[in-house]
């Protein structure tokens, strides 16, 4: 079968699989679904394989922590009033930028992302920055996988009907 079909096969059924998690049974944790999506998609955006889910789960990583550290600098920059959470966002993104010189950061929009989910986990739900490192991280580590068992099983499927993969 394409590809795409395969594609398509295998992330519908593995996203009411990883949505019945977040939402039920993993619940508990703080996770977040959205943060799962964003990090499959980072996985496919990564080049997919073992090297796009370790890639996204290291630089997604970072810029969690990047992003929670500037949501904290904004904090201690009160005294520049509206200018603190931009000056505070400003500096996470040089960080980010800076730190692609090594290899292992070198997808600067995987990190952005990272930094984009924990903010976003922080301003939705009013969570101090550093509670809602790990429970961010925990979504992107899942997410990735998902990204990586979609791909494997699309790859099995593509290639059971038809001999070969097609696109």
């Amino acid at each position: 079968m394409p590809m795409l079909i395969a594609l398509a096969i295998s992330i519908a059924v593995l996203a009411v699989v990883a949505t019945f998690l977040f939402l039920g049974p993993l619940a508990a944790l703080n996770v977040q679904i959205w943060q799962a999506f964003v990090a499959w998609a980072s996985h496919y955006h990564c080049g997919g394989k073992v090297a796009g889910t370790r890639t996204t789960i290291v630089c997604m990583s970072f810029g969690v922590v990047i992003g929670a550290l500037s949501v904290m600098l904004a904090g201690q920059l009160g005294a520049l009033g509206a200018l603190a959470a931009p000056v505070a966002v400003g500096i996470g993104a040089a960080v980010i930028v800076l730190a692609a010189h090594v290899s292992l950061l070198s997808v600067i929009p995987a990190s952005v992302y990272g930094f984009a989910c924990v903010a976003g986990l922080i301003l939705l739900k009013g969570m101090a920055p550093i509670d809602a490192i790990v429970p961010t991280i925990l979504s992107v580590a899942i997410g990735a996988a998902f990204g990586f068992v979609s791909e494997a099983i699309a790859g099995m499927l593509a290639k059971k009907e038809g001999g070969a993969a097609t696109t």
